[in-house]
């Protein structure tokens, strides 16, 4: 897949600014759009989209195919009748720069419960028409996890899945109704922004986590396709093994495919993800590529990653499989980290372009020399930083305290080496970066909205390893400027994207 020369802005859905203490799908979605449209991006790429369990992160979801119900937009559903403004006058004074994740739950989720009680009693037959055809075409996935989530509240939310006590919906019937209407309002409401994006010649990346949380409907309505015990949990886990950044390895806890199963299945569900991903998206970056051709696996209950072994996956045979059942997709290979001559074989065989992380580009990171922009190739996507990273600015301004993995002579030797190859006197370090990546040969070039406002580490998505007080960070309604759309326009033209 060759992707055009092009550049684009990574903010996920629930950083948009907005009234109701979580980004939506609503007004402040489609007044992105514009702003993209008007600053020359021709690309908003998003993390995953689905209900988010543990931690409130967009890597540990309830579902693989479902969307995430926090993200419907209570301004929509009034305009389509399903709530009236009175209802939504008692909103809660959410704070400002984050989202409060507790709060908005207990405060929107009653709402949204309403807004299908009125969907119920009073919505037209061609809405109800449209649910109930929504529902068949996509009731390979969307029954089970309709089934888990009602089956998740009548046992308790906290409770995992295999110590459950409530086993079967009779009485739920309402509830499991509820989930799947919610479904249908997300992908609808979905359409209609997506739709925009279009017409505004922007496509919509997204993400494709590889392992599945196992507090999820997939891995209790599939068990047959994870390593579990006779009880539900885990007996193989994923994580990656001891390295430059971490002693003793990354342990994720995610259940471990069973790829004998799937591979018996002509790897059917897999191809279904797929094919619910690219319905709702135009490009895809698939999380922890290399997983794909071996994973480290770690026995379940072992406290660290360290006591792990290398696995050989399917790889060439899964991919096979999705490009023969789907054609050719628009997927970028998340190849950072220790990445094997096997892994980037596999990655150039489908011609799925890589990842480079310009962040990394000046330290010690062992894949520094492919980071640098003289060293690129074209069929390249280059990233100022990912939602994992630091802001520009927060990295730029970083001392090496209280970090495991730079030591303070690290960082000076890191900054010094920066200025003298970008040229630069270290003011406005997320434009210098910005504009290296725009005139670099990599064909597609991403920046985090943090680094386009030029936020600092206050601003910080994610910080792996970090379980809580991640994710929250949202962007004001005032940072959106005709002066920033016209800075970036001009850097797109100047560059020829």
């Amino acid at each position: 897949m060759r992707f055009p020369r092009s550049s684009g802005i990574l903010l996920h859905p629930t950083s948009l600014p907005g009234h109701f203490g979580v980004g939506d799908l609503g007004p402040e979605a489609f007044r992105f759009a514009d702003f993209l449209a008007s600053s020359g991006q021709t690309i908003w790429q998003m993390l995953p989209l689905g209900p988010t369990g543990y931690g409130d992160s967009p890597y540990q979801l309830f579902s693989a195919f479902a969307g995430n119900p926090l993200l419907i937009s209570l301004e929509s559903l009034v305009k389509d009748g399903r709530l009236q403004s009175e209802d939504l006058a008692d909103a809660p004074a959410f704070p400002n720069g984050e989202v409060d994740y507790g709060a908005v739950i207990a405060w929107k989720y009653p709402l949204l419960r309403y807004a299908f009680e009125r969907f119920q009693n009073s919505a037209s037959i061609a809405d109800r028409e449209a649910c109930r055809q929504f529902s068949l075409k996509h009731a390979a996935w969307l029954d089970s996890f309709a089934d888990f989530m009602a089956l998740k509240e009548a046992n308790g939310v906290s409770k995992l899945w295999p110590e459950w006590n409530i086993n079967e919906t009779n009485g739920l019937e309402a509830e499991v109704a509820c989930h799947k209407y919610w479904q249908f309002e997300f992908f609808r409401q979905w359409d209609r922004l997506r739709t925009y994006c279009h017409e505004r010649k922007i496509r919509v990346m997204g993400d494709i986590p590889i392992y599945v949380a196992h507090d999820s409907a997939d891995v209790w309505s599939n068990p047959e396709l994870f390593h579990l015990d006779i009880r539900g949990w885990p007996t193989q886990v994923a994580g990656v093994p001891p390295d430059y950044f971490s002693a003793t390895g990354q342990l994720w806890g995610n259940p471990i495919y069973r790829w004998d199963e799937m591979e018996r299945s002509g790897f059917a569900w897999w191809i279904e993800r797929f094919r619910t991903s690219f319905n709702l998206l135009d490009m895809v970056r698939l999380d922890h590529f290399r997983g794909f051709e071996a994973y480290w696996a770690v026995p379940g209950g072992e406290p660290t990653a360290e006591h792990g072994d290398w696995v050989k996956a399917p790889g060439t045979k899964l991919f096979d499989a999705v490009q023969n059942a789907l054609g050719q997709l628009a997927i970028v290979a998340e190849n950072l980290g220790v990445i094997t001559p096997e892994v980037e074989a596999m990655r150039k065989r489908f011609n799925f372009p890589g990842m480079s992380v310009l962040q990394f580009a000046f330290g010690k990171d062992p894949q520094a020399p492919d980071f640098k922009p003289h060293n690129y190739p074209r069929d390249v996507v280059a990233y100022t930083g990912t939602h994992d990273n630091d802001t520009a600015i927060g990295w730029w301004k970083s001392t090496g305290e209280n970090d495991s993995t730079r030591t303070a002579d690290d960082v000076r030797e890191e900054k010094d080496y920066a200025l003298r190859y970008l040229q630069s006197d270290g003011r406005e370090m997320n434009w210098v970066l910005i504009r290296e990546l725009m005139h670099s040969v990599a064909s597609t070039v991403i920046f985090p909205m943090q680094d386009v406002l030029g936020l600092g580490s206050e601003a910080r998505m994610n910080t792996p390893s970090v379980p809580s007080g991640n994710w929250k960070w949202r962007m004001r309604p005032d940072q959106l400027t005709p002066a920033l759309a016209g800075r970036l326009r001009h850097l797109t033209s100047l560059y020829e994207r």
